[in-house]
Formats: C-alpha cells, structure tokens, sequence
C-alpha cells in the first residue's frame, strides 16, 4: 500500500515538471514571437524614416533652385550656340527663364550698357569704348570664321594677302586666282555685326572693303554665297552647311582642330558682356554663367563646332 503512494506521489510530480516544462516552452515562444515582432517593427520605422529623409532631401534641393530670368540680346552667329546652351539648361533649372534676341553685336552690347538687357551677346571682343562704359567681356567660346563660296568655284585655297585683296576690290575676277572667267561678288555683314568686326580686324582692312552686298545675318549670306554665282563671304564655321564650299586659307582648313593647333589665323572669340563683374549680377544671371562654364555647358559648345574656355 505504501508502495502504491509512492508510485502515486511520483507519477502526479512528473507530471507536474512535464506542465512546468510545456509553460516554460510556451512562454519561451512567446517571448521570442514578441521579440522578432519588436525588430521587424524597428526596421520598418527606420526604413519608413529613411525614405522620409530621403523626400525631404530631395524636396529642399528642388526648392533651393535659384529663380528668376536671365535675358540677352546680340550677335547672330551665336544663335545656335545660345539657342542650344537654353534649351539644355532648361532641363537642369527649370526655375529660370532665359530669352535672347539677335540683333547684332553692337546692338547687345549696347543695350547691356544700357541695362535693357542682363546679357550682351558678342562674336568679337569688347571696344575699348564699350568697355570705358562699364561692359565687361566674358569670354565663353572661340569660333572660327570660314571663307564661303558658290559650289560651282574651282578655286579651293586662298592666301591672306589674296583674300585681303579680294575685299578691297584689288582683285575683282576669279580667273586671277586660277579659276573661271568669272567677276568676284563681295558678300559682307552689315555695319555693327560682330563677325565682320572680327573679320575685318583680323585682316587688317576696317572701312576699306568694297562690298557688293551687306547682309544682316549669318543665314542670309549663306544663302546668298549658294546661290550666286562666283560669290564669296564669310560667315562662323559653326554655321556651315553643305550648300557652300569652305576655302582654305593659306593651305589649312577651317576646322576646329586647326583652330585649336593656332594654324588656321581666322578666329574670334564669343562673348556674353554684362554691365558690371558677373558677381555683381543678380543671382539668375549667376547661375547661368555657373552653367555656361560647367562640364555641360562646355559639352554644349563642343556639340555646335565650338571650341571650349577654362
């Protein structure tokens, strides 16, 4: 009887110990469920903070764009250029409009004196005069100027002092050059134009060129020089096209790279003048010179037959 108690006793402590052991199991999952439940909760708050960062950053460098306008007004030969270097920046800082008229270079540069414009627009450096007035010549590219004839001329290279004398009415026939009995047209820019400036400056013949016609734009003696015969002008290299034939000078062709090796003597600068030091500029105006001399605004230029500045 004893023995049976004992065997009782014994068999109600087992299973005592066996409940025991179950409750701590369970409170053990339990523990662990509550646990990982903790970090995946933690997680997910600093994923959700993160992403929230990640907003608010983005949100503050979209805000501190700068605004406002920027406008220009000059020279035609950099309407392409000028034309590309606002459509790309467009697209980085939406938040500032730029417009540019072409009028010349002489009429931009005046009215940046003036202040009528931010931006003076110049294929030729500043006159001393202009500069006098509180213009300030920022160099943002280099340009060539090609020699343009008729497609029909046989004549293919021409030296400095050949051209010189063609602009001067010295020689009036292209068959004094070894071309067709045919009577030279001189094709100029008008008065005030920024490439006959640079033209006449870099051939030594200001106010002595007998021009046959004086036009008012690169385009305009482009398609003129086509199609006329025994024609001749001039215009910037990156406004050719295959509707004239671009002469050498001196044997070297109007190319950039030549250009760039001091080889080829007709080249000029671009400039975008503003009244004043660009730090005195309104901040608008400030980004765009930021732009114009960046990576982006170099790979503009390059992408027109620029040559790029530091």
């Amino acid at each position: 009887m004893r023995f049976k108690k004992v065997i009782a006793f014994a068999t109600v402590m087992a299973m005592a110990m066996s409940m025991a052991a179950c409750g701590s199991s369970t409170s053990s999952s339990s523990s662990t469920s509550s646990s990982s439940e903790a970090v995946v909760e933690e997680n997910t708050t600093t994923e959700s903070t993160t992403e929230e960062t990640t907003e608010a950053e983005a949100t503050t460098e979209e805000t501190t764009l700068v605004s406002g306008k920027v406008s220009m007004s000059g020279s035609t030969s950099m309407e392409k250029y000028v034309s590309a270097l606002i459509e790309t920046y467009a697209e980085i800082n939406p938040n500032i409009t730029v417009t540019a008229e072409y009028v010349g270079s002489g009429a931009g540069i005046e009215q940046v004196i003036a202040g009528s414009v931010d931006i003076g627009n110049s294929s030729r450096n500043l006159k001393d005069a202009e500069i006098e007035s509180g213009a300030v010549e920022n160099i943002v590219a280099i340009d060539g100027i090609a020699v343009v004839v008729d497609p029909a001329n046989t004549v293919e290279d021409l030296s400095q002092e050949e051209l010189i004398a063609i602009y001067t009415g010295e020689i009036t026939n292209w068959s004094e050059l070894g071309g067709s009995d045919t009577p030279i047209v001189v094709i100029g820019r008008e008065a005030g134009s920024g490439t006959r400036g640079a033209f006449e400056e870099l051939l030594g013949i200001e106010d002595a060129c007998a021009y046959a016609s004086e036009l008012d734009s690169t385009g305009a003696v482009i398609a003129t020089v086509a199609a006329t015969e025994g024609a001749i002008g001039y215009a910037s290299l990156d406004s050719l096209n295959d509707t004239v034939i671009a002469l050498k000078l001196d044997g070297v062709e109007a190319t950039e790279a030549n250009i760039v090796a001091g080889e080829y003597f007709l080249c000029r600068p671009f400039v975008m003048a503003t009244n004043g030091e660009i730090s005195e500029q309104n901040e608008a105006v400030q980004a765009w010179f930021d732009f114009v001399y960046s990576d982006e605004g170099k790979a503009v230029a390059v992408s027109v037959g620029l040559i790029t500045v530091d």
